[in-house]
């Protein structure tokens, strides 16, 4: 009842030699192939339900068996009856795995028959497969039915072992979940599920908006290896980090026109204070990543001295009375940017049961940095002297960043915990271990019979087969990049007009949140808190913003059609920002900026889900992988932004506004134009 991975690769080497001759053509290998795949699909449902159908009916069995052992208030069968429901749990176990192997090599099939045609098949398959309400592929993925057999055995377990203690007060694992007692059979089947399911929803878009690429499932040897490399510490000590240098961006967003214009420049100079951290994180992203190859440690002090030399040479600038050294402390603070590290721990030393909620932490350090930036400077309204030093709403983003990035890093050298690195030939990839999970002892030596099949099916294999085998499976390592020249080879066009997406956004998000001071300054006379109060209540909307997208949105519609609309409300919230009659009014421009703010939020989460599954798995690990070209591009944007807002200055700043609006909305058209001419193969 096994997928016949043999038969389906046959299959694939048959269509090729026949679309080369020209017998066949693609129409008919597609619909030829699909209808094969729903076969043996269907095959493993069906027997799947007849197990399941047969666990239940031993269940139901036992269930009358326990209910009369209450009755008669026999307990010299207590254990005989836990005993039973013990074996149920392992035939349960054996199943799960029977569904693991069978997932594995309808992954694997799908992704050979993508590199022969070279088509998106997968995507379309999965697409039109799983969301259907009759889906058995779903049945495979999802495990639907396991649940409810492992919640009826974990509370009868839970009830006999209540019975063979004597107590007396019955407490339902239903009533109080933490209320449980721990079973053998219970945790192997907990730890099967956690490598199989997914979390939910929200926590999945919120992963993806991380771009924390998922790679196959691993097997038991590389959980081990994940669970050996994991520190609960070390994580929080990164999402610290992350929550820290967020901060750290936008704290100094409500007062950098006023600093500027205190060192004697423009108020416009603004834009080239903020991008000049931006500018050096352009290359601070690529060395951060290539170092954590080695090491996490050293890149995460590294980053937190350069850190606070830049915020305190920030902060000096002030009494030294000198632009230039404003620039150089913003420069250090973006070459101490180490989301890159960040990103990578998680990837790489989290088990992927907590990779989806660490990634979700991730996101919301991030978000909620962003809306404690502004809110900061707002707090920070007062004005004093300390010998030479002068302490004010300019100086005092600078000096508190420095004071938490110095007690960061002594929390850091206490408390983190280096990884083991292992060498690249050392690690074994995902699939070409598959075999490994039938090896898997559930009990008393059993053995899956599918390594039997396995090394059947392997010697059957003549000697061309096993070369396409050994070639898929070097393709599968994963083996990382070794340029950025080579990383952009393998940008599909799909994923290159994604990463302009993804830039289009960063540049219309940095224009409102950049130029925000200087343009309430001018129209509105606002006042620091009321800019700072504006910037925060713009960054707690990320959030519920990302609340509402991955929970129900994208439940609803394909995230294709989410992008292109998010796109079109981006377009419609800049239309709306620019000055074309007097007076310019503070609903206007508030309205104008919301839209354009959470539309480029939704777009940025729909768009990074996308690519997180459009990019080459070589992207998902080494120092050019997905997570650095997608930061690559987002901050190239946000220098770009920058720098309009600066030249912008030029004009004055009564034409600031629509100087720096009309090139957002002429990418923001081209981003929707390139969208609809690539919209099919988004997926």
């Amino acid at each position: 009842y096994y997928i016949n991975y043999k038969l389906m690769k046959k299959k694939v080497k048959r269509y090729t030699e026949q679309i080369e001759v020209g017998t066949q053509n693609h129409h008919f290998v597609l619909k030829d192939f699909s209808r094969l795949l729903d076969y043996q699909i269907e095959k493993i449902v069906l027997f799947l339900l007849e197990k399941q159908g047969l666990l239940a009916t031993r269940l139901s069995n036992l269930g009358e068996q326990h209910h009369a052992l209450i009755q008669q208030s026999d307990g010299s069968r207590i254990s005989e009856l836990q005993e039973a429901y013990r074996a149920v749990g392992q035939e349960l176990l054996r199943l799960l795995f029977f569904v693991e192997m069978n997932a594995i090599g309808i992954r694997k099939i799908l992704k050979k028959f993508d590199k022969r045609f070279g088509c998106k098949f997968t995507d379309y398959y999965v697409k039109t497969r799983a969301n259907h309400p009759y889906s058995q592929l779903r049945q495979v993925f999802k495990h639907v039915g396991f649940g409810a057999v492992v919640g009826a055995i974990s509370h009868n377990l839970a009830d006999l072992q209540d019975l063979q203690n004597n107590q007396g007060n019955y407490i339902s694992i239903y009533d109080q979940p933490a209320f449980s007692h721990p079973d053998p059979v219970i945790d192997s089947i907990k730890s099967a599920v956690d490598r199989l399911s997914n979390s939910t929803n929200f926590l999945h878009f919120l992963g993806r908006h991380a771009f924390i690429m998922e790679e196959e499932l691993p097997t038991p040897s590389e959980d081990e290896c994940f669970e050996q490399r994991y520190h609960f510490m070390s994580l929080l000590l990164n999402l610290a980090n992350t929550f820290l240098y967020m901060v750290n961006t936008y704290i100094i967003v409500p007062t950098a026109d006023d600093y500027s214009l205190s060192l004697g420049a423009a108020a416009t100079v603004c834009g080239v204070v903020i991008g000049s951290m931006a500018v050096a994180q352009l290359f601070s992203s690529v060395y951060f990543s290539a170092w954590s190859n080695r090491s996490y440690l050293r890149p995460l002090v590294f980053s937190s001295i350069v850190l606070l030399v830049g915020n305190t040479l920030y902060a000096l600038a002030y009494d030294l009375n000198s632009i230039s050294v404003l620039l150089i402390g913003r420069l250090f603070c973006g070459l101490g940017s180490a989301r890159a590290i960040n990103r990578r721990y998680i990837s790489d030393c989290v088990p992927l049961k907590l990779r989806m909620q660490a990634s979700a932490a991730f996101v919301s350090a991030s978000a909620l940095g962003m809306a404690c930036g502004p809110a900061l400077a707002c707090l920070l309204q007062t004005k004093f002297k300390i010998y030479k030093l002068t302490f004010n709403e300019e100086t005092l983003p600078g000096w508190l960043m420095a004071l938490a990035w110095l007690v960061y890093l002594l929390w850091l050298w206490i408390s983190f915990r280096e990884p083991h690195f292992e060498t690249k030939e050392n690690l074994v990839p995902n699939e070409a271990n598959a075999g490994q999970l039938a090896n898997v002892t559930v009990e008393n030596g059993y053995t899956q019979p599918l390594l039997m099949k396995i090394e059947a099916k392997q010697q059957d294999e003549d000697e061309d087969q096993e070369r396409d085998d050994a070639e898929e499976d070097s393709q599968e390592i994963h083996k990382p990049v070794t340029s950025i020249v080579v990383a952009c080879r393998l940008l599909t066009p799909s994923v290159k007009v994604q990463l302009f997406v993804y830039f289009m956004l960063k540049y219309a998000m940095e224009i409102v949140l950049a130029e925000s001071s200087v343009i309430t300054g001018y129209y509105f006379i606002w006042p620091i808190s009321k800019v700072a109060i504006f910037l925060a209540c713009l960054g707690l909307t990320v959030l519920p913003v990302n609340v509402i997208v991955g929970k129900y949105m994208t439940n609803i519609f394909e995230e294709r059609q989410v992008l292109l609309a998010s796109e079109i409300m981006v377009c419609i919230g800049i239309l709306l920002s620019f000055h074309m009659f007097n007076p310019y009014s503070v609903p206007q421009y508030v309205g104008s900026a919301l839209i354009t703010f959470v539309s480029a939020e939704v777009l940025e989460g729909v768009n990074l889900s996308l690519l997180s599954r459009c990019m080459s798995s070589r992207l998902s690990r080494g120092t050019y992988n997905g997570g650095l070209l997608s930061t690559e591009a987002g901050t190239l944007a946000r220098v770009v932004a920058d720098g309009t807002i600066t030249l912008s200055g030029y004009l004055g700043e009564s034409k600031l506004l629509n100087s720096t609006l009309l090139p957002a909305l002429l990418i923001c058209v081209s981003s929707i134009i390139a969208t609809c001419c690539n919209y099919n193969s988004l997926y």
